[in-house]
């Protein structure tokens, strides 16, 4: 963590908690208290049942039920203050970087583009946390959760799969892209099926074979256009792309280079769980592992701006000289 976001801790952040540790104590002791209270009351309902006669299912409800919903009632004042905490959290590392940080996106950004490439799945339910959005290096920058879930039925019974959870990454870069370029994961002898190229979105791509072996095994690449794609597709910028879903304790990062109100657009999709959170409100809220989590996982995914912009910075160096 740098001087700009230890000054943060040090001089604002962890005053403040400091500040909410005697209300996070009480309501903890709450939520004990309701918890146990639901227990009580759940052994008290499921002895008069018993008594009465009861079969098993009813019985095992009761003990079930009890404790639950007074876990439940008495997490709400906790639950209020993680939010509360999380939101300035996650707003002021987001301002130290020149971001804004919303709960909530307005829109999902590129959402159906993503979609169209193949590299997000179909789902009947979606739902979206944590955008981070600016202006970085003169790059336009969004950042979003996305959880998708799919219908099945069984039985007679509706119930909701996780298809996708992670994050969704758009990038514009100050450099017009004139072709398409997808980066899927390698799909090991299935390759060989689609060896001569795909489609994605209604474009037909050829397959672009990879300079690095090591990343050869662990991606495929589709384009319209082989020059462009060897030039974005840098060594650096394979490796960032794996580190990002290695320091996000993530897997499957994929991505996608194309144009979007004449400019270049990199979009990312990573399964990488739930991020941006500020972990268990049973611990002190001065713990500092709450912010650093926060700035690591943010400070990763930017890092890939300062790539994308250097072939861009190259171009103007060049056409400078050529002058």
């Amino acid at each position: 963590m740098d001087a700009r976001f230890s000054r943060l801790w040090d001089d604002k952040l962890e005053p403040w908690l400091s500040g909410l540790e005697g209300d996070r104590l009480r309501f903890v002791r709450l939520r004990w208290y309701w918890t146990t209270g639901g227990v009580a009351l759940g052994a008290a309902f499921a002895t008069v049942l018993a008594y009465q006669g009861a079969e098993a299912v009813p019985i095992i409800m009761a003990l079930i039920i009890g404790p639950f919903l007074g876990y439940m009632i008495g997490s709400h004042a906790l639950h209020k203050m993680s939010k509360r905490i999380k939101l300035e959290l996650n707003s002021t590392i987001a301002g130290a970087l020149g971001l804004v940080y919303r709960p909530k996106p307005q829109s999902p950004a590129r959402f159906d583009r993503l979609r169209d490439f193949g590299l997000l799945p179909s789902s009947t339910r979606q739902a979206f946390e944590d955008h981070y959005s600016g202006t970085q290096d003169g790059c336009e920058f969004e950042l979003y959760e996305a959880h998708l879930e799919q219908r099945r039925r069984s039985n007679k019974r509706t119930y909701y799969v996780t298809v996708f959870r992670g994050v969704i990454i758009r990038i514009n870069f100050p450099r017009k892209v004139e072709g398409i370029t997808v980066i899927t994961r390698d799909q090991g002898w299935f390759n060989g099926l689609q060896a001569f190229g795909r489609s994605f979105g209604g474009n037909k791509l050829e397959r672009i074979g990879l300079v690095d072996p090591v990343f050869e095994k662990a991606f495929e690449v589709y384009g319209n256009d082989q020059v462009l794609a060897r030039y974005m597709l840098t060594p650096s910028f394979m490796e960032r792309l794996l580190a990002l879903e290695t320091s996000l304790k993530g897997k499957n990062v994929r991505a996608a280079f194309d144009q979007y109100s004449g400019e270049g657009e990199l979009l990312i999709a990573a399964e990488t769980g739930n991020l941006f959170e500020i972990g268990s409100m049973s611990t002190p809220l001065t713990q500092p592992g709450r912010f650093t989590k926060i700035v690591e996982e943010l400070g990763h995914v930017t890092g890939l701006i300062e790539l994308l912009i250097a072939p861009a910075k190259l171009d103007e160096h060049e056409e400078r000289q050529g002058e």
